[in-house]
């Protein structure tokens, strides 16, 4: 039972000991699309490069897109503004 303890120890120092990870993205895609209007909530997709697929997806569905608060990619600082125009 020692010798079980002891092992599992050396393998948790081990690998914490020389981690190499990187932190990974934690959602590349900037746009979200919301299905559904009013008080019906058909879901969300949050799979969109840009707010022009986004609305292409809602076309005929019904529904908005909004910005993915969960994006983590390049900022989109001024995007928003431009494909509103």
């Amino acid at each position: 039972m020692h010798v079980a303890v002891a092992a599992l120890l050396a393998i948790v120092v081990i690998s914490g000991g020389s981690s190499t990870a990187v932190a990974q993205k934690l959602d590349p895609y900037p746009w979200c699309a919301e299905y559904g209007t009013g008080s019906a909530d058909l879901g969300t997709n949050c799979y969109f490069m840009t707010y022009e697929q986004c609305r292409a997806a809602l076309s005929g569905n019904g529904g908005f897109c909004r910005e993915n608060r969960f994006y983590s990619g390049p900022s989109t600082e001024g995007r928003l503004a431009r494909q509103r125009r």
